[in-house]
């Protein structure tokens, strides 16, 4: 069975319509109506910001921008405050630069050749605003994380991993794009090519050496269709070396999806 892209194809509104279903289900589970959310100006946070306002209301959603002015591009930020606009969200805006040389200036064993650790630091100050933010207004932090990028473990633990709920993290990246389009989310944004922004010039697709399209296929077929590697590589024209590639990275940032184990002493 020849695999392709468009394998992936989704019913957007009977999507967008469960994630809206599933995100009422869980706040009401909680008791909590408010949702914060860091908006970065990519696809997956512009998603799940028009989703949670679809859930819940533009009253009840608050959007954090916080850039890096080291690097995050002027670009990130106008799509970001563009699209907070567009849902009519409250936003509060926070360049994280300060904190981050906060940082560096305290710690006695900082690195500054150590990018991503640095990087990562720069994740978990985003995480720390977002939380400090949900627990001074009762509010919960939604996540942005797709399936793609929880599976490959392409996330900061503690960082952009720390949420309270993954509205999309079922989805691949791929389908977040078409999920995004057909909630209105503009086309620069939705087809915007993704990057954490962690240092100046970081892009997913180049840091993990293969496009999300390849990666997409690679997991569909694994956990979808139940198809070993050599299979997949074989019907999909990836070669098995990038298969594999994709595999190691889920092996290895297993400890990312699971819980710290405890140390059974009884």
């Amino acid at each position: 069975m020849p695999l392709s892209i468009d394998m992936l194809k989704i019913d957007t509104e009977k999507v967008a319509q469960k994630i809206v279903n599933g995100i009422r289900e869980y706040m009401g589970k909680v008791g909590v109506k408010k949702a914060v959310i860091g908006v970065s100006g990519g696809v997956d946070s512009s998603t799940v910001l028009a989703l949670a306002v679809k859930a819940l209301g533009s009253n009840n959603v608050t959007a954090l921008i916080m850039p890096d002015p080291e690097a995050t591009p002027k670009e990130d930020i106008e799509d970001a405050i563009s699209i907070v606009k567009k849902f009519n969200v409250n936003m509060e805006y926070i360049e994280i630069g300060k904190i981050y040389r906060a940082y560096t200036e305290s710690i006695p064993f900082f690195d500054p050749n150590a990018r991503k650790a640095n990087g990562n630091l720069k994740a978990r100050i985003r995480m720390c605003l977002l939380y400090y933010y949900a627990n001074t207004h009762n509010a919960l932090v939604l996540g942005t994380g797709d399936r793609s990028e929880i599976l490959i473990g392409y996330f900061t633990k503690y960082g952009d991993g720390g949420v309270d709920l993954l509205p999309i993290g079922d989805l691949y990246k791929t389908q977040v794009r078409q999920l995004a389009l057909s909630l209105g989310v503009p086309k620069n944004i939705a087809y915007k090519p993704s990057s954490p922004r962690l240092w100046p010039g970081h892009m997913a697709e180049e840091e993990l050496g293969l496009s999300y399209n390849e990666i997409d296929i690679i997991l569909f077929a694994f956990y979808d269709l139940g198809m070993d590697l050599e299979a997949i590589a074989r019907e999909s024209g990836i070669p098995l070396d990038k298969v594999r590639r994709v595999m190691d990275m889920v092996r290895n940032s297993e400890h990312k999806r699971r819980v710290p184990p405890i140390i059974k002493v009884r």
